[in-house]
């Protein structure tokens, strides 16, 4: 006679299994321009899904739809299941996905501290003698940066001091401390040298590890691999392959990007 705990088990694993985040066979049409035509992919709990693929792939229009700017034409778009159709990006923060740009939108002349709470600011005090808590965004900044492993010399700091790495750091940080369950990087490490995309690859690897679902979209089949768990490659709006990271090598994801058979050809022309 069961006590109920193989369905609880049974349940907790269901749970788990489910996607935080899924597109099914979605489209995106502007006019007569197909941007994205039946792309899938998921999203779990303490996994990295990269999106791969060149200028004009389609990863640009997969992130608005994702972070709510746009809405898909066609397919299905699922929050834990829940169909859902984003009106703002706001609703997707509201939702659990925060969305973390190359260009970051920083105010470069403010500090860190200041950046960190752009928004969301604490206040303290009442009426005429309400105002911002600076010292609480101070230390809640210093401490959340240092939860993951971000040790700045000073919060004070203008955020347009640090680097193009801790810049990025210290947005993803902002995304782990605002309680989001799924992280949306758009090309990361497009602008950083090799030592500023180890440090990025290393605070993306943080947020798995804290639990969120992180989409990372670049170019770099490098990169992807180094931390990735799930492979999208777009081309030309559409899915070119799917894989996840057991049983994939690293010189199969380089073909790939490169053009796969495509470039075969090409060699095969060029050598004649």
């Amino acid at each position: 006679m069961s006590d109920g705990s193989d369905e609880k088990a049974g349940a907790a694993g269901d749970d788990r299994a489910q996607p935080l985040v899924e597109l099914a066979e979605v489209s995106k049409f502007y006019g007569n321009i197909r941007a994205l035509q039946d792309v899938s992919l998921q999203v779990h709990t303490g996994e990295i899904t990269c999106v791969l693929g060149d200028n004009g792939a389609g990863k640009s229009t997969l992130i608005k739809i994702v972070s709510g700017l746009h809405q898909h034409d066609a397919g299905a778009f699922r929050i834990q299941g829940e169909d859902v159709r984003l009106g703002s990006p706001r609703e997707a923060l509201d939702r659990g996905i925060a969305t973390v740009y190359q260009d970051l939108a920083v105010v470069p002349l403010m500090p860190v501290w200041r950046n960190f709470f752009l928004g969301s600011e604490p206040v303290k005090g009442r009426g005429p003698l309400r105002r911002m808590d600076v010292d609480e965004m101070r230390r809640t900044t210093h401490s959340a940066l240092l939860r993951m492993g971000i040790d700045l010399r000073d919060v004070d700091q203008p955020i347009g001091t640090l680097s193009g790495g801790e810049r990025q750091s210290v947005a993803i940080a902002r995304a782990v401390h605002f309680g989001a369950k799924v992280l949306v990087l758009d090309e990361p490490t497009a602008a950083l040298g090799v030592k500023q995309s180890g440090v990025v690859l290393k605070y993306v690897a943080a947020a798995r590890d804290a639990g969120l679902g992180v989409v990372l979209i670049t170019h770099n089949p490098h990169h992807a691999y180094l931390v990735g768990d799930r492979f999208v490659l777009l081309k030309r709006g559409s899915m070119a392959a799917a894989y996840e990271k057991s049983g994939l090598e690293l010189e199969e994801l380089v073909r790939q990007m490169a053009g796969g058979s495509e470039l075969e050809e090409l060699s095969h022309e060029l050598g004649r």
